[in-house]
């Protein structure tokens, strides 16, 4: 996948988030989970960008890691929010399925990365 259909993919992925987020019903939990989940779903998309401008491959990895923890940790929260029935799982199926795309292609950048020679 190109450069720029990862961004659009990370920053469609963010305004989800955000539409699920402003969704979730008035409830402490629900507040605590939803900011954890807007913050790391967030941030995927912000850290890829910074991965595109990476000054060595050691940088780029380092910042695609970030990437891959970002999405790893939305999936969490996502389940978090399904598990605590907080949201019922057919609402956030496509953007679990989203997230767990985004971290399989972060790693394989990373694999692909690290395989090459210096």
């Amino acid at each position: 996948m190109d450069e720029a259909t990862f961004k659009r993919r990370t920053k469609q992925f963010a305004l989800r988030v955000i539409e699920l987020v402003n969704a979730l019903p008035r409830k402490p939990a629900a507040d605590v989970i939803g900011r954890q989940l807007l913050r790391s779903a967030t941030s995927v998309g912000a850290n890829y960008r910074a991965a595109c401008r990476g000054k060595s491959t050691a940088d780029v990895i380092a910042k695609l890691s970030i990437v891959e923890e970002g999405a790893d940790e939305s999936m969490y929260w996502l389940e978090l929010l399904v598990d605590s029935r907080l949201v019922p799982a057919e609402k956030v199926r496509e953007l679990s399925k989203e997230a767990d795309e985004l971290v399989a292609m972060t790693v394989a950048s990373i694999k692909t990365l690290r395989s090459r020679p210096q």
